[in-house]
C-alpha cells in the first residue's frame, strides 16, 4: 500500500521550529532563510489540512494538533537518526592510498562496484606518489608500483625505481599485477603522420617521454631489436598521465603502462600500433601493516582489485 507521508523537507522544518519554538532559530539550524522555513511549514499545513502554529506578533505557539504532531515527528526523526548513527558506527572504514594516474584513469571508475558489493565497508580514498608511512599517514592499505626487496626482476625491462614505502619493517606485501609498457598514439595522429608498419617507423615520429619513467622508450626499443631511436622530435612530460593526454592530443607517440590506457573511457581514441608489450622490472603491489593483512576488509579489497584487472585487463 502506498504510504501517505508528508514532504520530508517540510517535516524537518516543522520539527526544528517546534523544538525551538522559533522560525529564525530553525532557519539557523538548517542553514536556510526564515522565509524558507515559513514556506515549508505552510506547505505541511496545507498537506495536513490543519494549522500547526498560531502566528503571534513576536512569537509562535503550537496548536493542540501541532503539539501532538510535533511529538510524532520528533519520535520518527529520532528513530531515523539512531538507525543512521548505528549504521555509520557499524560500517568498517578502510583508508586507501592510490597512485594518482592509476586512480584517476582506472580505479575510480570501478570503485562503485566494490562499494555496492561490500556496503559494510566505508572506503576513504586518497592519492599520492610518495612512499607510504602507515603510522604517520593514517593509511590502512596503499597501492604502489615498484620493486620489493629480495624479489628478482628482469634486467631488460623498464626499471621501476619508485620507493613504495619509507620502511619495510612490519609491512605485508600482496602482488596485484605485473607492469607492461607499449607505445600508444591517437587515431588522428596516425591518420596524419602514419603509417606505423614497423618499430623502425618511429624514427620519423615525435616521441613523448615520461620523466618519471625515463627508460621506457630505451627498454622497449631494445626489446624489439633497435639499439637507438631518438625519433623526429622529443616531448618531455612529468608523469604518465600527461604522456597519455599528450598522445591523445596528437602530439606524438608515448610509451606508457598498458594498465593505464586499456580501460579508459576514451580508449577507442588511442591505438597500440605494435604487438610487443614489454614486462617491466617492477610490479603493482598492495601494501599494508602486517597486523592488518589478514583482516576481512583488506582481503576483500585485495581480491576485488585482482579480479577487476583480470576481468578487464
Amino acid at each position: 500500500m502506498k504510504r501517505r507521508l508528508p514532504p520530508l523537507l517540510a517535516l524537518r522544518a516543522f520539527e526544528a521550529a517546534g523544538r525551538h519554538m522559533s522560525f529564525s532559530k530553525a532557519a539557523d539550524e538548517l542553514n536556510v532563510t526564515q522565509s524558507a522555513i515559513s514556506r515549508q511549514i505552510k506547505l505541511l499545513e496545507e498537506f495536513l489540512r490543519a494549522p500547526l502554529f498560531r502566528r503571534l506578533t513576536r512569537q509562535v505557539e503550537l496548536t493542540p494538533f501541532g503539539q501532538n504532531y510535533l511529538s510524532a515527528a520528533v519520535a520518527a526523526l529520532d528513530g531515523i537518526e539512531r538507525a543512521t548513527v548505528q549504521s555509520l558506527q557499524e560500517a568498517k572504514a578502510l583508508s586507501v592510498s592510490v597512485l594518482p594516474t592509476l586512480g584517476a584513469l582506472w580505479l575510480m571508475q570501478r570503485l562503485t562496484s566494490f562499494m555496492t558489493e561490500h556496503s559494510e565497508i566505508r572506503l576513504e580514498v586518497s592519492s599520492s606518489l610518495e612512499p607510504v608511512n602507515f603510522k604517520r599517514d593514517g593509511i590502512d592499505v596503499a597501492l604502489r608500483v615498484g620493486k620489493v626487496p629480495g624479489v628478482e626482476y628482469s634486467r631488460n625491462g623498464s626499471q621501476i625505481t619508485f620507493r613504495m614505502t619509507e620502511s619495510w619493517d612490519d609491512v605485508a606485501v600482496m602482488h596485484l599485477w605485473d607492469d607492461f609498457i607499449t607505445p600508444v598514439c591517437s587515431r588522428s595522429f596516425l591518420a596524419e603522420h602514419g603509417p606505423l608498419d614497423s618499430p623502425l617507423d618511429l624514427a620519423k615520429m615525435p616521441l613523448i617521454h615520461n620523466m618519471r619513467r625515463p627508460d621506457c622508450w630505451q627498454a622497449w626499443f631494445a626489446a624489439v631489436g633497435i639499439d637507438q631511436c631518438d625519433g623526429a622530435g622529443r616531448l618531455d612530460v612529468g608523469h604518465s598521465f600527461m604522456a597519455i593526454v599528450a598522445a591523445r592530443e596528437g602530439r606524438g607517440v608515448a610509451c606508457v603502462p598498458v594498465i593505464e590506457v586499456d580501460n579508459l573511457d576514451w580508449r577507442d581514441e588511442l591505438l597500440q600500433p605494435f604487438g610487443p608489450r614489454l614486462r617491466s622490472a617492477g610490479a603493482y603491489y598492495l601494501l599494508c601493516p602486517k597486523d592488518k593483512a589478514l583482516s576481512a576488509e583488506v582481503k576483500l579489497f585485495s581480491s576485488w582489485l585482482i579480479g577487476q584487472y583480470a576481468a578487464t585487463g
